[in-house]
């Protein structure tokens, strides 16, 4: 096993029915939690119940953007974008004809008569927001440390800029209403044991197993022969679909899609979710989203209030986004690694 908890990729018929249960045990493990979630969601209040549901569609863009960041070690700062792109192309997909008269007076003819089953969307979504992370990732992924941070910012306030302005297509800063509304818990539950199945299938890979190499030294890897470029690209499109989805699962959530939803916010809280769990590891990611929505919750709750004896009691406005800067700041000072330590769930028995 590797220090940063990954175990090298072989082929799964190298293994014995027990060992590759051990090799399988991280995700495993994941998939009951998010599961666990889905049926809690289930029996709880309606409000909680959405708060779960949004929780879990951000637990994907977290684990889109860990599949690049934890893998790579490069910073970025763009899955938002992608999110955005998945978010605006299912809507111009779904919506009906008649929304999008309302709305959209002046799209081709061919789109505005499109109205396409919800998976099929959604495939168009993650794959186009894919296709345009390949097209910008290419010369990109030449790029390291906070030249990469940089250059990915500048991909979120571009497609934040292209999709604000162009309003014939994406309405511009108007919101687009009329979505079909069909993201409960146990589809946002689907939606996050397919992204965490990727993403664990991405990380036992050869090529993210070369991707990690070349973030613990990159001239050493470049000097053995790794493409750096080749698998940064390849693991900043799996994740830029993943984020894809993410947006397409939110807009599809809310009934309606926004340009200023898919901005600076959003991706501080995605950010946050993924360092405070510890980008080293898929059980960090999905820690982080988990955590941090858990915590979101309960200090939005705090703003609410309480009323005791005729006297109302309630946290100052804006607490949750103090809290959360206060959170990653310590994490970042005494757990850099984050919640996860970098590592997988371990096998819970001797070998």
């Amino acid at each position: 096993m590797n220090s940063d908890g990954h175990t090298p990729a072989r082929t799964a018929a190298a293994f014995s029915g027990p060992e590759l249960l051990r090799r399988l045990w991280p995700l495993l493990c994941l998939v009951a939690i998010i599961v666990l979630i889905g049926i809690f969601a289930e029996l709880a209040p309606t409000v909680v119940q959405r708060r779960i549901t949004q929780g879990l569609i951000y637990l994907v863009a977290v684990v889109g953007l860990y599949v690049f960041v934890g893998n790579s070690g490069v910073l970025a700062f763009g899955n938002v974008a992608f999110m955005a792109i998945g978010a605006y192309v299912s809507a111009l997909l779904t919506m009906s004809a008649g929304a999008k008269g309302i709305f959209l007076p002046d799209l081709p003819a061919w789109l505005q008569t499109a109205e396409w089953a919800p998976l099929a969307a959604a495939g168009a979504g993650g794959g186009i927001a894919a296709i345009v992370a390949f097209v910008v990732g290419y010369p990109l992924m030449r790029l390291s440390g906070i030249s990469a941070g940089i250059a990915t910012f500048a991909i979120l306030v571009v497609t934040y800029v292209v999709i604000g302005n162009w309003s014939s297509v994406t309405g511009g800063q108007n919101s687009l209403m009329g979505l079909p509304i069909y993201v409960g818990p146990w589809t946002a539950v689907i939606g996050a044991l397919v992204a965490v199945g990727i993403a664990f299938a991405y990380q036992e890979s050869r090529s993210a197993l070369l991707l990690r190499a070349s973030r613990e030294d990159e001239a050493a890897a470049a000097a053995s022969g790794v493409n750096v470029v080749r698998h940064r690209l390849a693991a900043f499109v799996i994740g830029a679909f993943l984020s894809g989805v993410s947006g397409v699962l939110l807009a599809h959530f809310l009934g309606t899609v926004r340009v200023e939803t898919f901005y600076l916010d959003l991706t501080f809280l995605i950010i946050a979710m993924l360092v405070i769990g510890g980008m080293g590891s898929l059980t960090g990611a999905v820690a982080g989203a988990v955590v941090i929505a858990a915590l979101t919750e309960l200090l939005r709750q705090a703003e609410v209030g309480v009323t005791i004896g005729g006297v109302s009691l309630a946290a100052p406005g804006g607490l949750g986004d103090v809290v959360l800067a206060l959170l990653m700041l310590l994490i970042i000072l005494f757990r850099p690694k984050g919640i996860a330590g970098g590592k997988e769930i371990p096998w819970p028995f001797r070998r």
